[in-house]
């Protein structure tokens, strides 16, 4: 077995509209997330060749880049985007790092079960420098 992780960086906003200090005011951050991939090498000597990896995560990413993350309960915010032609990414769930990063890994979960040698896979995503939130699945 061995391990490997890939790292991305992305600009967004978004809000916590349920929150009782500053995130429930609209903000954004430079995100950060590290895909951990876990299972035995091919015939090739690697897990998964890094280059695929992106191809995986960057077309979610290139939607999520500099864009308001929004909840799809979140009508007030969504109507004044739609109204300003702003760029969004609407979720089923608040915007947390914790939501990011369950939605992030259920969104490539079937994309790395195609490689039949991966069998674990692990998002962190990291909302400042010092913060994070992580999910993780076998495959």
């Amino acid at each position: 077995m061995v391990r490997i992780g890939k790292g991305y960086n992305w600009e967004m906003s978004h809000r916590l509209p349920f929150h009782k200090g500053d995130c429930i005011n609209i903000h954004g951050h430079s995100y950060k997330m590290l895909v951990v991939l876990e299972g035995d090498v091919n015939e090739n000597r690697m897990l998964i060749d890094f280059y695929d990896i992106d191809k995986l995560v960057n077309p979610l990413l290139s939607q999520l880049d500099h864009a308001f993350l929004v909840d799809s309960n979140d009508t007030e915010i969504i109507d004044f985007l739609d109204s300003k032609g702003f760029k969004k990414y609407v979720m089923n769930d608040f915007s947390t790092a914790e939501d990011i990063s369950k939605y992030i890994l259920e969104h490539l979960k079937p994309k790395m079960a195609e490689f039949d040698n991966i069998s674990f896979m692990k998002i962190r995503i990291y909302e400042t420098i010092d913060a994070w939130a992580e999910s993780e699945t076998k495959l």
